[in-house]
């Protein structure tokens, strides 16, 4: 049985000292070097085959913290059995003591979750942005920006056209025609057709023809309408929540959170071709001078996510095993699946799905 020392400082705030026997970790140490020992090649033994003393001893310190990944956050869930502490963050884990055969102790640091208060959530009231039809026009430029895309990477031909059927000259008064040379075809348009998009392109779009083509743009276009609405109106309910949402904020959530925008920020910037700090020169600012900027908007987004969480609370919002279960095995990464073996992972989807969960059903209140 575990031993545990819970103190609870200011802005929510809670370490916790836990100390577990060795009889409690043995199972664990055992099943990870088994599992660890399947992969090694050890000179001598074919691959998994070689004692377990001797994989033990090649893994060294690799198997301690295998086992400790898995040991310190199921200890520190059953230490926070029967208290009123909610962990809102991951954990951070200092180890003080280990060695095999003898007890562990280590302190986890967490931010429990504050006292929150929401007003009338169910009084809130958001118009979802209505439908805007998709014209003709957007249509019709969607088709030329891809007709022009495509054709820049198509072949040049010996005359300096596009590769394939050839344009050739008419005489006036001709009409288009093919000409079936050997080693050569060649389209030559009717008198005054325009270089438009035609069916050729549309079928090597995917589609069966250009009016085919352009059917299958409109929906697209239709489709991303309606997606940037529902954002919109999930926002919208969001801004609401937060408004309503009264809360000490943990300063661990707050710097979270700008470093989730920052890390936001270099993915745009990468995107450009460009480094962070050349970004940063560009604007004539610095890192510090940046996340100033942002810290209102960062405070904005807790007490957002944590209004959320509460309403999520108060109705009871919970994801099953079997829900978390299911979506995990949606996942095709063979490298991405294995991260949810573990403990830390699975609390953070299953917060994930429980705070979608929850917009889903206030999208049902505002009447969206």
């Amino acid at each position: 049985m575990i031993a545990k020392n819970i103190i609870k400082q200011p802005k929510s705030i809670v370490e916790i000292t836990i100390t577990a026997p060795w009889t409690d970790l043995q199972a664990t140490w055992d099943a990870t070097l088994q599992k660890m020992a399947a992969d090694i090649e050890l000179p001598g033994f074919r691959k998994g085959a070689a004692p377990l003393a001797m994989a033990e001893q090649n893994l060294g310190i690799k198997l301690q913290d295998e086992v400790l990944k898995v040991a310190m956050p199921q200890f520190l869930i059953e230490a926070l059995k029967g208290t009123d502490i909610v962990p809102i963050d991951y954990p951070k884990y200092d180890l003080t003591s280990f060695v095999k055969g003898t007890q562990l102790q280590y302190k986890a640091t967490i931010t429990n979750r504050p006292q929150i208060s929401v007003g009338n959530y169910k009084a809130i009231k958001v118009v979802r942005p209505a439908s805007k039809s998709v014209t003709d026009e957007e249509v019709n430029k969607a088709i030329d920006d891809l007709y022009k895309r495509w054709k820049t990477k198509q072949p040049a031909s010996p005359s300096g056209g596009l590769g394939g059927p050839s344009v050739t000259q008419n005489q006036p008064g001709q009409t288009g025609s093919i000409n079936f040379q050997p080693g050569q075809t060649q389209v030559t348009p009717t008198n005054g057709q325009a270089d438009v998009p035609n069916d050729e392109f549309a079928r090597a779009m995917g589609a069966l023809s250009i009016t085919d083509l352009k059917g299958k743009i409109r929906k697209d276009l239709e489709s991303n309408v309606s997606y940037n609405n529902e954002l919109d109106f999930e926002e919208a309910i969001l801004q609401e929540v937060e408004k309503i949402t009264t809360v000490e904020l943990p300063e661990i959530l707050i710097t979270d959170e700008l470093n989730r925008m920052l890390v936001s920020l270099q993915r745009r910037v990468a995107d450009m071709g460009l480094l962070l700090e050349d970004y940063l020169k560009g604007q004539g600012k610095t890192l510090d001078q940046l996340k100033n900027e942002w810290r209102v908007q960062a405070e904005k987004n807790v007490r957002m996510e944590l209004g959320l969480a509460e309403i999520a609370r108060m109705e009871n919002v919970a994801i099953t095993d079997d829900e978390l279960k299911a979506e995990i095995d949606k996942i095709q990464d063979a490298k991405v699946k294995a991260q949810f073996e573990t403990q830390e992972p699975r609390l953070h989807l299953r917060h994930a799905l429980r705070q979608t969960r929850t917009l889903d059903l206030l999208k049902k209140m505002v009447g969206g």
